[in-house]
């Protein structure tokens, strides 16, 4: 199939795409790398009037470290995330969680915003973005505003970004000390929608206690998800007190509405879920480990 017929605006900078959002109001839709809208339009499952195309516009293209964060334009590719020294350093759960975005093709096109923006329950930089309690910034025509991840996704494929609001950035809060990352995902081929997915963070203190913990889930529910009740149990206990297939089971309580698809019963997402959290949980705090015996070596 094709698309049905829009008009197509490619603006120059961030203000001219406002504007234009501001223009034709719920009739229009950013297009930043297209690997999701572009298939939604050809296969006619939605449509707009109007599409700002943002892929040129380099002021969306950065990733700057400043006030204990990693700030990433709205428009940077996956590849350039992955590839990113500064990433890598301060936030190493986006390197780990890139290389499991689609395939190479999708990871040169697509970027962290547009992946952010779309709200996939199974997306991992959506993930990312709730475990580490990032902050998105947006624009319109009344101004800037800062919107915690907690608040920002609202439901399927829905955020509470406004119709003339665009996404500019996302600050990711950077972990510092005995940490460990790690992203765990069951799809059925590589490059597919995870079934289930779990990305976890875990500080530890000199006495490997959990002191901060953070617990993303994948495609178990109709957005990106937290395990807070296995958060909450961790805080202050030591780590050897912790299995891991206990936290698995505790990160499933809570959840009211795990998809059931041809891909899988609800019931079976959340043992593959579980299953995730239990490995993400063990890689991450053994990096954590070898953190603490690299400081003291």
């Amino acid at each position: 199939m094709k698309a049905a017929p829009f008009a197509y605006h490619r603006p120059d900078n961030v203000a001219d795409a406002v504007g234009l959002l501001a223009e034709h109001g719920d009739d229009a839709k950013i297009l930043a790398g297209g690997q999701s809208l572009v298939p939604m339009l050809a296969m006619r499952l939605t449509h707009f009037e109007n599409l700002v195309d943002i892929s040129r516009v380099e002021e969306l293209r950065n990733v700057e470290l400043r006030d204990g964060a990693v700030w990433v334009g709205a428009g940077t590719p996956h590849a350039l995330v992955g590839m990113d020294d500064e990433v890598a350093e301060s936030v190493p759960l986006l390197t780990l969680s890139t290389p499991h975005i689609g395939h190479f093709q999708i990871r040169t096109r697509g970027t962290l915003g547009g992946a952010i923006a779309h709200a996939d329950p199974a997306a991992e930089y959506a993930a990312v973005a709730v475990t580490l309690d990032a902050t998105m910034e947006a624009l319109s025509p009344r101004g800037s505003r800062q919107i915690p991840a907690a608040e920002f996704f609202t439901g399927l494929w829905e955020t509470s970004l406004a119709s003339d609001e665009i996404l500019t950035a996302v600050a990711f809060p950077v972990w510092s000390g005995r940490c460990g990352f790690s992203v765990q995902e069951f799809a059925r081929r590589h490059g597919d929608f995870a079934i289930a997915g779990a990305t976890v963070a875990v500080e530890l203190d000199d006495r490997d206690t959990v002191t901060r913990c953070g617990i993303g889930l994948l495609g178990l529910g109709s957005r990106p998800e937290r395990g807070a009740s296995a958060e909450e149990a961790v805080i202050g206990r030591a780590v050897t007190e912790i299995t891991a297939a206990e936290l698995g089971r505790l990160a499933m309580s809570g959840l009211e509405d795990v998809p059931a698809d041809q891909q899988g019963t609800a019931s079976y997402r959340t043992r593959v879920g579980a299953a995730m959290v239990a490995r993400a949980w063990t890689e991450a705090t053994a990096a954590a480990l070898e953190t603490t015996e690299a400081l003291n070596a």
